[in-house]
């Protein structure tokens, strides 16, 4: 488990831009944490550590937003998602067959068909509003993965 203190938006984009440097195909990122955490913000990093300048927006209405890249980055909202018939037409099964990194909101939801290499991202409040307590849990700690 490696923890991170972000005290702004641009902080807690460069950490999830470390971690998105090291995803690789099939990798699933679930994140943790209430609204206003700074979910698309992490996700905003990740794509920009995997290489992508796609724009990155809260897939709150869309529900699923593919970014491109290789591997693909697909950005998931879970929010709404209360069975496993809204999961199965999602395409998240059919995003992680073909092998896309998820990146998933409200993954509190599907927490029972997450993989179990998931890799999980628990953003919480800090003593400042603007401040986040980021623990990322489920990657190799001895890989270079510092900010």
């Amino acid at each position: 488990m490696l923890r991170f203190y972000s005290s702004c938006v641009r902080d807690t984009e460069v950490i999830a831009e470390k971690l998105g440097s090291t995803l690789k195909s099939g990798n699933v990122v679930a994140y943790f944490g209430g609204l206003g955490m700074g979910k698309t913000a992490f996700t905003r990093g990740l794509a920009k550590g995997m290489g992508i300048t796609a724009d990155v927006a809260s897939p709150t209405f869309a529900i699923v937003n593919d970014y491109g890249g290789n591997p693909p980055l697909v950005h998931f909202d879970m929010y709404k998602v209360d069975s496993w018939d809204d999961l199965y037409s999602s395409g998240f099964f059919d995003y992680l067959d073909m092998g896309a990194v998820l990146a998933v909101e409200w993954s509190e939801n599907i927490e029972n068909a997450l993989p179990d290499d998931t890799i999980r991202v628990i953003i919480e409040q800090g003593k400042n509003e603007t401040d986040r307590i980021i623990t990322i849990e489920g990657i190799d700690e001895n890989e270079n993965f510092s900010c």
